[in-house]
């Protein structure tokens, strides 16, 4: 019985405990706007200032020069590039190059063995000035028809095989000297005096990097925009100068799976600054429009249907629809809605309403 009380009386303090917060809570809640009157002076200036004017920053709009510009990457290569190689056989009996070293179009890089060849031709020319001698007599003793036509045609066509024969020999020895296809700067090379030589060995590799070629690919979106005379710059991670390319060469095709086109550029390169298989980071230039307006990207607030901005008048802001078209990474061109001289605002946007009462801090001309 003890512990029934006991629960009984537990249970009643619990549930007078309740009604007595609740009863509190309300007369709080009745006694909330008079305490709000007696405290008037210090909230009555807090609200004030939380109503007052937002300060901010506004630009005033001037037309513009705009570069459509797109970023993108691309490789560098030496104007010519070949894998030196020889087009016979043999012992290597001279190198006259030196390693890293410039040479000209036609200079003499390897020679290779070629003593037989040359006592070949020797004995060919021999024999082609005794078949010249014997082609002389017959042609003046067939005009005194001393001998047959016959006889001459015979002597004529032993003249001339020699001929060709020596033509070959020559062609032959010529083979075993391989000279540089063009001027340009020659790699390491991959062969010794004495060595044998064979076609498919690599001398070394000869580069011409003056000019250098620039190939990137643009989205096939650009393809009307790149012509051939197109300029761009560009940079490399050797160097923190910015170089400029001419666009000469443009691919007839679009890539079937990255819906790209190929481009090739020109760049002079008379330092040699800009390094064969680099990596560029090149700006394109599209086109150029000469007067537009540009505003600050955070100053345009998108709407369900379109997007508007805030202009100062008066001290006030006002919301002005817009339409807009190209975007950078600061900023975005505005094609309808604004006009040269209106002051947009360009901070506080968050806080912007329709009216809002304005404190110009900062004016960007």
């Amino acid at each position: 019985m003890k512990i029934r009380y006991i629960v009984f009386i537990a249970i009643a303090l619990i549930i007078g405990y309740l009604i007595f917060n609740k009863l509190r809570g309300d007369g709080n809640k009745e006694g909330g706007p008079a305490a709000g009157a007696q405290a008037g002076g210090k909230g009555g200036k807090d609200g004030k200032r939380k109503g007052g004017p937002i300060p901010v920053t506004v630009q005033i709009i001037k037309d513009t020069v705009f570069n459509n510009t797109i970023n993108i990457t691309g490789t560098i290569d030496p104007n010519e590039r070949v894998n030196l190689t020889s087009q016979t056989a043999g012992n290597i009996t001279g190198i006259y190059f030196t390693e890293g070293s410039r040479v000209k179009k036609g200079q003499v890089l390897v020679r290779v063995y070629d003593q037989d060849l040359q006592a070949t031709l020797k004995q060919t020319d021999y024999q082609i000035q005794l078949a010249k001698e014997n082609e002389y007599r017959n042609r003046v003793l067939l005009q005194k028809e001393a001998v047959s036509k016959q006889e001459y045609d015979t002597s004529l066509s032993s003249y001339n095989t020699l001929k060709a024969q020596a033509d070959g020999i020559r062609a032959q020895i010529a083979r075993t000297v391989v000279r540089a296809p063009f001027s340009g700067t020659i790699g390491l090379r991959n062969i010794s005096p004495g060595g044998y030589l064979t076609p498919q060995t690599n001398i070394a590799t000869l580069v011409n990097t003056d000019p250098m070629k620039v190939t990137f690919s643009v989205p096939e979106r650009y393809r009307s925009l790149v012509k051939q005379g197109t300029k761009i710059s560009f940079n490399i991670a050797s160097s923190r100068k910015n170089f400029s390319a001419t666009v000469y060469a443009i691919d007839p095709e679009v890539d079937a799976l990255s819906r790209t086109v190929t481009v090739r550029a020109r760049a002079a390169n008379p330092g040699n600054e800009i390094t064969a298989g680099g990596f560029a980071k090149i700006s394109l230039v599209l086109e150029q429009n000469p007067r537009t307006i540009m505003v600050p990207t955070q100053c345009v607030v998108p709407d369900l249907k379109s997007s508007k901005v805030f202009i100062a008048r008066n001290d006030t802001a006002y919301a002005r629809p817009v339409k807009t078209d190209v975007r950078t990474d600061t900023q975005i061109e505005i094609i309808e809605g604004l006009k040269p001289g209106d002051s947009v605002i360009v901070s506080g946007i968050i806080q912007m309403r329709p009216k809002v009462p304005l404190k110009i801090v900062k004016v960007i001309k």
